[in-house]
């Protein structure tokens, strides 16, 4: 039986491990994709390339090395999911039931969709993915959406629904810098939601009406 993948999922790397298992569990049961942020492991290239600049191709090709090691340990962890490498392999992990976690770099590598940059993190690769497959995109993040500031500065409010071209100029968001733009080009509706309750991500796969949610997440209108 063939299992349409209705969600990309994100799992960010802000929510790894312990946060990350947990939303991976609550997936169970559901048409979904799950794709994984490289969390601290990416943090620490970043910093070393902040302080040697090592070459845009060797950051770009380990910072996705990152996310595959943080795919590979999440699915040690839960018993419904399985890795992936390509969609035909995806799509055939769903069919038999249970969730892929899709490592990416052998895809990128044959479509080079980006300019090699750090602005491209995983939030962009899932955005791709999700166009690829006509799956709907969930971010999952370690709060609760898009906040006019960071979260925790004075002032900072909360923005529950928003046009993908006013994100354009954001400097600060729980999102890449490419995502916006990505999502207007590609016409994708994208939802954030924070990962550190699990049952929220739960809801928004399971296909229940937005408008009956009783918490907080950003929802962007790609179109």
């Amino acid at each position: 039986m063939i299992n349409i993948i209705k969600w990309v999922v994100k799992i960010g790397g802000s929510l790894f491990p312990t946060d990350a298992i947990k939303v991976a569990e609550k997936l169970k049961g559901t048409s979904s994709l799950i794709i994984t942020g490289g969390g601290e492991f990416a943090n620490l290239i970043r910093k070393y390339d902040n302080n040697k600049k090592f070459t845009a191709e060797i950051c770009d090709e380990t910072a996705i090395e990152c996310m595959s090691i943080t795919s590979k340990l999440l699915n040690d962890k839960t018993k419904h999911t399985e890795i992936a490498y390509t969609m035909k392999e995806a799509q055939k992990i769903s069919d038999n039931g249970k969730i892929p976690i899709l490592i990416c770099s052998e895809i990128l590598k044959q479509h080079r969709p980006f300019k090699q940059s750090w602005e491209v993190t995983s939030d962009s690769i899932s955005a791709y993915i999700a166009k690829l497959i006509n799956a709907n995109l969930l971010i999952v993040t370690n709060v609760n959406g898009i906040y006019t500031r960071k979260p925790k500065t004075k002032g900072s409010k909360f923005i529950s629904e928003i046009d993908a071209k006013k994100l354009l100029n954001f400097k600060e968001s729980s999102i890449d810098i490419m995502l916006p733009s990505l999502l207007i080009k590609f016409g994708t509706d994208c939802f954030i939601v924070n990962g550190k309750y699990p049952l929220r991500v739960y809801h928004i796969v399971n296909g229940e009406d937005r408008n009956t949610y009783n918490f907080k997440y950003t929802y962007i209108k790609g179109v």
